[in-house]
C-alpha cells in the first residue's frame, strides 16, 4: 500500500467527457492508495420544486446543474483533513435522499467527475489533476450501456440527450478543461499504464511515504 508523506490530505482530480473511463481509473487509484472517491454526481442540484415531468428537460450535462457552492465547501473542508458529510443524490427522481455519507481521507482522495477540472476554486484544492480522453464513440457505447443498465434509461432517451446536450456540453465546457491537467491519458489505454503515469506524477510531487 502506498502511503501519504504529507500531513494533510493529497486530493487528485479526474476530469473528462461522459463514457472516457474517469470512474474505472479513480477506482484504480483508489485501490493504489486506499483513498475514498469523492464523485461529482453526488453534488447534482435536488430538483424536488420542480413537477417530475419538467426535472426530465433539465440539463443535467451543464456545470449549472451542480450545486458547485456546496462541493467548493466541502472539498475545502476535505482538503484541511476534516471529515465531511456527502449528500446522496437519486437519479431516478433527480433529488437528494436527505441522507449523507461521511467521507474522511487520512491519506489521499480521489476527486472524480465531469467537471473536476472546471472551476478554478476546485483546481486550487487539487494537487494532481488529470483528464481522461477518448473518442466520442467509445464515449458514447459506454453512457449507453450505464444508462440503461444502471439507470433504467430507454436506448432512444440515452441517444436523445447524448445528441441534444451530453456532446454539446462536453466540447463547450468539459474539453477545454484539459488544458488545466498535469497528466492526460487515453480512456482506451491500458488502465495499468494510466494509473503509473498519474502516480508517477503524485511521486514527483513529494507525497510518498519512503517505505521502510
Amino acid at each position: 500500500m502506498l502511503q501519504s508523506a504529507l500531513r494533510r490530505p493529497y486530493l487528485i482530480g479526474i476530469a473528462g467527457p461522459s463514457g472516457a473511463g474517469k470512474t474505472t481509473l479513480a477506482q484504480r487509484l483508489a485501490r493504489e492508495l486506499q483513498a475514498p472517491i469523492l464523485s461529482l454526481d453526488a453534488y447534482y442540484r435536488s430538483l424536488d420544486a420542480l413537477p417530475p415531468a419538467e426535472r426530465e428537460r433539465v440539463n443535467f450535462d451543464h456545470p449549472s446543474a451542480l450545486d458547485h457552492a456546496l462541493l467548493i465547501e466541502q472539498l475545502t473542508a476535505l482538503a484541511a483533513g476534516r471529515t465531511i458529510q456527502v449528500p446522496v443524490y437519486d437519479f431516478a427522481t433527480h433529488t437528494r435522499t436527505g441522507e449523507t455519507v461521511p467521507l474522511a481521507a487520512p491519506g489521499f482522495a480521489i476527486v472524480e467527475g465531469l467537471f473536476a477540472l472546471y472551476w478554478e476554486e476546485v483546481r486550487a484544492q487539487l494537487a494532481t489533476r488529470v483528464f481522461v480522453e477518448a473518442g466520442d464513440a467509445v464515449c458514447f457505447t459506454r453512457r449507453l450501456e450505464r444508462d440503461t443498465r444502471e439507470r433504467g434509461r430507454s436506448v432512444e432517451s440515452v441517444q436523445l440527450q447524448y445528441r441534444e446536450t451530453v456532446r454539446p456540453m462536453a466540447e463547450r465546457y468539459v474539453l477545454p478543461t484539459r488544458a488545466f491537467a498535469d497528466v492526460v491519458v487515453g480512456g482506451t489505454a491500458a488502465l495499468e499504464d494510466c494509473a503509473a503515469a498519474v502516480l508517477a506524477h503524485v511521486k514527483a510531487c513529494g507525497a510518498f511515504a519512503v517505505q521502510p
